[in-house]
Formats: structure tokens, C-alpha cells, sequence
């Protein structure tokens, strides 16, 4: 069992507010890279499209007549044009479409997701708010906002829908906004600081029980 965490929760205007005593198990615990690498694999691999496709002989056009005839004529036999031999002619054993999702066990995923909250905390790359809050759903508002909280790119973890919060976040290409039931560990990894609400930290504690 590990020790519980204990970090200051801060206000918008990046002034410590109290304090918030974190579970050690979740945000103190061991670091198994192992199954951040496993889930990060597990996530890249289920974005793939799949799409990537050549044609095999009996999708290439033409090459219905026999070329020449099979004797005599000196050359080697040949029966189409389409030939894989052939310039123009089929793919043998190239890419088809395919689904390249797969899933690791649900416990596997829950300690992934606790090891890299464990590397946020750890590497002091965690900030807890009080509240998060726009007056309106502008992309200069979030702005000055992660430059007051001196923060360059980041993760920002709500605890549900705040559209106000969302719209502005998605035109930041060194941001991403997202739901903590949508919380997850490349996302978590990607980003350099991770930003969570209090009530952010009950629900992502929610989803790693």
C-alpha cells in the first residue's frame, strides 16, 4: 500500500488554495511500463484505418486474352497480361483492408491508467484546480488562462460536458480537453502537464477502482 499523496489545489489565477490528499495507490503507486507500453500499442493500433489495399489478379482490368501462343514463338508462355510478372499486372500477397483493434483485459487497462497518473504526479507534472471556468467559449480565454498556470501543453481532464471549456480547448494543437470517462494513457503521455478539477480527480478515481 502506498503512502497517500498530498498536493496543493490552485486557483485560476495559479494561487494555492488548500490542499487535496490524493489515494497512494492511484497517484503514488508502482510505474509498470510494461503496460504503458502495452495499452499505448492497444490504442495506436485501434486508430488505425485499415484502408491500405492492392489489387490482386482478380481486381486488376483486363488481361482476359492470351497474349501469344503458348509454342513457338521463342519467348516464355505467358497466359495474361496482368501477370504479377507483368508491368501493370496484379500484386500477390500485398496489403487488404483489415481491422487491427484489439483489447487487453479490463484489469490490464485500469493499472495502465494508474501507472500514468503515478508519472504525472511523480514527475510534478500534475496541477489540481479548484474550479475551471469561462466566461465564454473562446479560444484567447483558455489561452491566457495555461499561460497564467504557466503551461504550455497540457492535458486538460473534466469531470463531464462543460462545452464552453471543450470549444475552446479544440483549436490548440499543444492542448486537449477531454471527459474523465475518455481519460486515457497515451493521451495522459502525450502531454507534457496534466490538469484536473477536484471533482475531475473523483471521477477519474472512479474509473480505476
Amino acid at each position: 500500500m502506498s503512502d497517500a499523496l498530498t498536493v496543493p489545489v490552485l486557483s485560476q489565477h495559479n494561487e494555492a488554495v488548500g490542499e487535496m490528499t490524493l489515494p497512494g495507490d492511484v497517484f503514488n503507486g508502482p510505474v509498470r511500463r510494461h503496460l504503458l507500453y502495452e495499452v499505448v500499442k492497444m490504442q495506436r493500433a485501434n486508430r488505425r484505418a485499415g484502408t491500405a489495399a492492392t489489387k490482386t489478379r482478380g481486381f486488376v482490368s483486363g488481361g482476359g486474352k492470351k497474349p501469344w501462343r503458348q509454342k513457338g514463338t521463342g519467348r516464355a508462355r505467358a497466359g495474361s497480361s496482368r501477370s504479377p510478372l507483368w508491368v501493370g499486372g496484379a500484386t500477390l500477397f500485398g496489403p487488404q483492408p483489415r481491422d487491427y483493434s484489439y483489447r487487453l483485459p479490463a484489469s490490464a487497462r485500469k493499472a495502465a491508467l494508474r501507472s500514468a497518473l503515478a508519472v504525472k504526479a511523480k514527475e510534478g507534472k500534475l496541477l489540481v484546480l479548484d474550479k475551471l471556468t469561462l466566461e465564454a467559449p473562446k479560444t484567447k480565454l483558455l489561452v491566457q488562462l495555461l499561460a497564467t498556470l504557466k503551461v504550455d501543453s497540457g492535458l486538460i481532464v473534466l469531470p463531464g460536458r462543460d462545452d464552453t471549456i471543450e470549444r475552446a480547448g479544440r483549436n490548440l494543437p499543444r492542448v486537449k480537453v477531454l471527459r474523465a470517462e475518455g481519460a486515457n494513457v497515451y493521451d495522459l503521455l502525450r502531454y507534457d502537464r496534466l490538469i484536473l478539477t477536484q471533482e475531475s480527480v473523483q471521477a477519474l478515481l472512479g474509473r480505476v477502482a
